[in-house]
């Protein structure tokens, strides 16, 4: 669906996204996430056409969007950060001004601000003026004029951002309903959000990619825990020969224990590895304490990619 390769920009002498490559398959909801600066507004409008990359390419459905940018533009919904509302303007009237200016095609214009409003629950607010909505319906309109013209990739751009708890609770259940139909990227820099909501995580510092991960992958750990008496000092040499085992860090050694952290091979089976390593301890001569999954939430990884070095 998406291909972005060594994405790059700058502003004057300030390089705000350096060297950033993902590919992102369709129905895919994927969150950017990092610290305010960290790059992803960039990474959005580059990615919505809207800024051209310093240096790099991106591709969108086969496409090239350098040499394609508006027929990619009509295939996708944006919602940036700071939506351009006019609060005088009815829902429905910004929302044809909307589709107008997206190129739909007036015999179509109805059908489509109709199902936007059905889809995020707005229909009731049709005729209000924008300026009396509350901040979460404001979002909601940006997120109809989004998905006008039914995009197949949808950008939203810090989408909870003011929300309180139930406004922010029901644009969740609103990006996973659209999620059925089309891939999904938003921003944030609240790991909440991700949690909550996304397939995929891609972790920004500095302008730079420090960790692009599935949630599955996270919540299930692609670690183990081991701790063993001290009969064997050379333990870690034998660990490292199991095939499974990618990197072996050993913790600080106790008077009658030592302890490792075994980072597995992306294509390990845990439960297997769990049973070589086990009758690896024993077979050299080892008393085993504890074999367990040593797995992180999305909050300490995320500490832990923004207190590595540059």
């Amino acid at each position: 669906m998406i291909e972005a390769q060594s994405l790059s920009r700058r502003y004057g002498t300030t390089l705000a996204v350096d060297s950033v490559s993902f590919d992102i398959d369709r129905g895919e909801i994927v969150g950017l996430l990092g610290h305010n600066g960290a790059g992803k507004t960039t990474i959005m409008r580059m990615l919505s056409g809207y800024l051209e990359p310093s240096e790099g390419s991106i591709s969108i459905s086969g496409l090239d969007l350098a040499e394609n940018a508006h027929s990619i533009q009509q295939q996708l919904g944006y919602l940036p950060e700071n939506l351009p509302i006019y609060p005088d303007m009815m829902v429905a009237d910004y929302l044809e001004y909307a589709a107008t200016l997206k190129g739909i095609a007036s015999a179509e214009r109805y059908g489509e601000i109709r199902e936007a409003l059905a889809a995020t629950e707005l229909a009731a607010r049709a005729l209000q003026p924008i300026g009396i909505l509350s901040r979460g319906l404001r979002q909601r309109v940006g997120v109809a004029q989004a998905i006008l013209g039914r995009p197949r990739l949808l950008i939203l751009d810090e989408p909870t951002n003011g929300l309180d708890p139930e406004q922010t609770a029901h644009m969740r259940y609103l990006v996973r309903k659209l999620a059925q139909r089309a891939t999904v990227i938003l921003s944030t820099h609240i790991m909440q959000e991700v949690d909550a909501l996304c397939d995929r995580v891609l972790i920004l510092r500095q302008g730079r990619l420090a960790l692009d991960r599935s949630l599955h992958d996270i919540r299930q750990g692609r670690a183990l825990q081991l701790c063993t008496d001290t009969a064997v000092h050379n333990l870690a040499d034998f660990l490292q020969r199991m095939p499974q085992v990618a990197t072996i860090e050993q913790g600080s050694e106790q008077p009658d224990r030592q302890n490792f952290l075994l980072q597995l091979h992306d294509n390990a089976d845990r439960d297997t590895a769990a049973n070589n390593i086990a009758q690896c301890v024993v077979n050299a001569g080892a008393r085993l304490y504890q074999l367990q999954p040593f797995t992180q939430d999305l909050e300490s990884i995320f500490r832990e990619v923004n207190a590595g070095g540059n």
